[in-house]
């Protein structure tokens, strides 16, 4: 029977490694879409980019594996069941709890992969990502300067530039700044560069003029070959870094320090992500469980199981978007935490009653029982 069990989990483990790698393939390419900005607004390498992608994927996997466990199974467990290698199982005395056990043996596996990603993998990666986000927005010459458009990146402050090469040469900069007190001073260069002197960003501008209009409304005109504007004033970027729920990890999440407003103030919500936290993983049990009563939850049919494989999947996305709405109500009131553990076990539980219970075998009708025959020399 071992060597059984070990071939049914071997046609379990191919398909579902092989639908985790397209599934992430597919999402991770869809979310990198929306990094783009990375490399068209803020003039990104595309290491960065490829780094940014990159940290974003143990959380896409480890919303992907319940999915690819579904999938995987139905595909494996239908393959068998049509070929009637199930059949010859149940045949040769195996119970349907021995059958079902290789998918569940599977998608405990698959649950543990998950919860350590959402424990520490995916705290550890958002952190790094969060911390490069970071460093892109403290650039200085991303958020000041953007060739051929007018940028405001401090209130009282507009910028353009035509062009900026990749040395940082900036050619033809106009500079409009208010001065406080009604009086504002607009500077233009033929080129400048940023630079920093003392651990503090310089705008160095070269072979421009600076004209100022006085409280009293005269215009003030100065010529110069370099000038120095300090960009401190004007860039003042918060260096310390806010991690969000989705960058915690679990004691951080049940034990915020009530002693800063921020987590204060989103107690509930970091609860509530603890919480989902340690019942995402649960969902790989319960879907694997929903293909078993797919294929194995009624009795053999040579045409196929769509009809029970379409209302498989239909609850499969009624449980999962009950999940989320457990999640969000969790946010408000941390009694209906409780659901998102509920809405997955429950699942689990149904399921697998629907493939333990026995179904009754359709044999061949017995033939009618043949008729005795007549003694002999019995009178006509």
């Amino acid at each position: 029977m071992r060597l059984i069990d070990r071939y049914l989990f071997r046609q379990l483990l191919g398909p579902t490694l092989l639908a985790a790698a397209a599934l992430t393939g597919v999402a991770i390419l869809t979310s990198s879409l929306s990094a783009l900005d990375i490399l068209v607004n803020d003039r990104q390498s595309l290491v960065v980019f490829v780094k940014i992608t990159l940290l974003a994927t143990p959380q896409i996997l480890a919303m992907i594996l319940p999915l690819a466990v579904f999938i995987a199974g139905l595909v494996a467990l239908n393959r068998l069941q049509t070929e009637q290698e199930i059949v010859i199982c149940f045949a040769g005395g195996m119970s349907r709890w021995r059958v079902a056990s290789p998918a569940i043996r599977l998608a405990s596996i698959v649950a543990v992969v998950a919860l350590v990603i959402n424990l520490w993998i995916q705290p550890l990666c958002y952190r790094q990502m969060r911390e490069l986000l970071m460093a892109v927005r403290a650039d200085i010459a991303t958020s000041l300067i953007r060739p051929g458009e007018f940028t405001h990146p401090a209130p009282g402050l507009t910028v353009f530039a035509q062009s900026m090469d990749g040395n940082g040469l900036i050619r033809n900069l106009f500079i409009d700044r208010a001065n406080g007190h009604g009086s504002s001073s607009t500077l233009m260069a033929s080129e400048g560069r940023i630079t920093r002197h003392g651990g503090a960003p310089f705008l160095i501008l070269r072979r421009g003029t600076n004209q100022e209009f006085s409280k009293t409304g005269a215009l003030n005109v100065l010529s110069f070959d370099e000038y120095p504007l300090d960009l401190r004033p004007f860039l003042a970027v918060n260096s310390q870094v806010i991690y969000h729920p989705s960058d915690r990890f679990l004691h951080e999440l049940f034990f915020p320090d009530l002693r800063r407003p921020w987590e204060q103030a989103n107690r509930k919500t970091l609860i509530a992500e603890g919480h989902a936290r340690l019942a995402t993983p649960l969902y790989n049990l319960a879907f694997a469980a929903l293909a078993l009563a797919a294929v194995l939850g009624g009795s053999f049919s040579r045409m196929g199981y769509q009809t029970r494989i379409y209302v498989a999947s239909a609850a499969g996305t009624l449980v999962r978007v009950l999940g989320f709405v457990a999640a969000a109500a969790a946010e408000r009131d941390e009694r209906l935490n409780v659901l998102q553990y509920a809405a997955p076990l429950i699942c689990f539980a149904v399921s697998m009653l629907i493939v333990l219970r026995q179904h009754p075998a359709r044999g061949p009708r017995r033939a009618p029982a043949p008729l005795a025959a007549e003694p002999e020399g019995s009178p006509a």
